[in-house]
């Protein structure tokens, strides 16, 4: 027979786990399950603590290839004296051992090392005592004999959870050491770095500036910000929706109107150009001012004078106009729609805002800052921010957002008031969010892995949503692929509606979203 430990080493060669069995006298089981070599974890410090030899290697060498740091012990009493002075993530102990048992290494490790994962392993029989010991704070427990795939499954939902508990508290941190003034436009990634950068440039210019993004990436936020930052803070930020108003109305709304104008004209009203006089005049959704009103606005902007309705006399204003569009204004100009000299009167100076899918590294500090902003005070007058699942922090991560960071604060709004004060899960968050969260291990796959099968190429380690968006792109293609491309059966064996997978073909925008004949 071969050597157990030659033969562990020619089955990794070989590019997979076989079955292996370990143990004294046959009396203990250590089942490999086979599992492809480049699908690695996460990676977590363990202590681990067994007083079967070979055992302990077994666990030692699968928990070691699958990237994370042991520390080997094999008495209760060696454990105990390891824990005040280290930081172990995860203790992964027998219950019967030398010294000091399980239990009672459990009840120091909850005084000496609180913040650190307790788990159990355990012969059947005493599986009772594992879930008496979760009741006094363990994490989990396996029983023997460990299957591989369900230990390196459990090591991965720790390091999600310790993840996620990270980022958000790297979040929680950034918050409070922003300074107030700043604390408006969120984020830390190179886009919102260089966009806040932009602002304080062009703040002081009284140049007419054209923010442009997607609906809900806080276009009305930096007009504001723009405003705040110049010379012009102290006087009126006035705000106006173009596709607000019908076409018969936006002229008098901006520009003004005497009384007897038109009907319904019954007082004289000043309009928001002379409303704003001295400050910044915001006009959102610029796109979708009618030909004539474009006409009048561009005659203000050259001669810095309105003329209400019902009057010819021209009013002298000092207006700063901030305009903003989802829309692409020179595809408007080339379709006759949008006026092409009051396309360069306003777009002197330009912001663009990138999506919140583009915005890497954001998503935790915006969660944290909505959160925080949502939390309520509750009876006894404690105010406690919630917490969120892994489930549901994965969610979010994977989930595009359409609606950018506006579906995100209303998302979070949505599933704070479903929690109350409890952690966040995935049933309390939106239909369309807690469909996107990545389902078995999907989520604990190493994100180079799952880079290189959506992509074809070696990958690197990138950020978790990435790394769910691209796995959840190319797990469409092959379950279209796998049914020849009729998205019935593709949603039947992906379980979900099949109005579900065609607003997820639109949104990763496969050719596959394309209507086809159904058989």
């Amino acid at each position: 027979m071969i050597h157990r430990r030659r033969e562990r080493q020619w089955l990794r060669r070989a590019g997979r786990y076989g079955t292996v069995t370990a143990g004294l006298g046959g009396a203990l089981q250590f089942l490999l399950v086979l599992r492809p070599r480049h699908t690695r974890i996460s990676r977590v410090d363990i202590l681990l603590i067994d007083d079967e030899p070979e055992l302990r290697q077994a666990l030692s060498d699968v928990l070691k290839d699958a990237g994370h740091t042991i520390t080997e012990v094999s008495d209760g009493q060696a454990a105990a004296a390891l824990l005040p002075d280290s930081s172990f993530d995860v203790i992964l102990s027998d219950v019967r051992l030398p010294g000091k048992d399980g239990l009672t290494l459990l009840r120091l490790a909850r005084k000496e090392a609180p913040l650190t994962d307790f788990i159990l392993m355990t012969a059947f029989a005493e599986v009772g005592e594992a879930v008496a010991a979760l009741k006094e704070g363990a994490s989990d427990y396996l029983t023997k004999p460990i299957d591989a795939d369900e230990l390196l499954h459990l090591m991965g939902r720790i390091d999600g959870t310790r993840s996620m508990q990270r980022e958000l508290t790297e979040a929680r941190r950034a918050l409070s050491t922003r300074p107030a003034a700043h604390n408006r436009l969120i984020g830390n990634s190179v886009q919102m770095t260089k966009i806040r950068s932009r602002i304080e440039m062009i703040a002081p210019s009284d140049a007419a500036t054209l923010i442009v993004g997607e609906s809900g990436t806080g276009k009305e936020l930096v007009a504001r910000m723009i405003h705040e930052r110049s010379p012009r803070a102290s006087k009126p930020f006035v705000a106006v929706n173009c596709a607000a108003f019908p076409d018969t109305l936006i002229e008098a709304e901006l520009f003004g109107f005497e009384r007897g104008a038109f009907t319904g004209a019954v007082k004289k009203r000043d309009g928001r150009f002379r409303a704003a006089d001295g400050g910044t005049l915001f006009l959102d959704e610029i796109a979708e001012l009618p030909l004539p009103a474009q006409a009048k606005l561009l005659r203000v902007l050259q001669d810095g004078t309105v003329e209400p309705l019902g009057t010819d006399q021209a009013i002298k204003v000092d207006v700063r106009i901030v305009s903003a569009t989802h829309r692409n204004l020179r595809d408007h100009v080339a379709q006759g729609i949008f006026r092409e000299d009051l396309f360069y009167r306003v777009n002197v100076l330009d912001v663009s805002l990138p999506p919140l899918r583009d915005r890497e590294g954001d998503l935790p500090i915006l969660i944290e800052f909505f959160l925080q902003g949502f939390t309520k005070t509750d009876a006894a007058g404690n105010r406690q921010t919630p917490t969120l699942s892994t489930d549901a922090y994965a969610a979010l991560s994977a989930y595009r957002f359409p609606g950018n960071v506006r579906e995100l604060g209303h998302a979070i709004e949505h599933a704070v008031v479903l929690a109350g004060h409890g952690e966040i899960t995935l049933d309390h968050l939106p239909a369309a969010i807690a469909e996107a969260a990545p389902s078995g291990p999907t989520l604990l796959a190493d994100p180079s892995a799952v880079v290189s099968d959506a992509r074809g190429g070696t990958g690197a380690v990138v950020p978790l949503a990435m790394a769910a968006r691209e796995f959840e792109k190319g797990h469409l293609r092959r379950a279209l692929a796998a049914t020849g491309g009729k998205r019935v059966k593709a949603a039947e064996m992906l379980g979900i509606s099949r109005k579900s997978l065609w607003e997820k073909l639109r949104m990763y925008e496969l050719e596959e979203a394309r209507p086809k004949p159904e058989a």
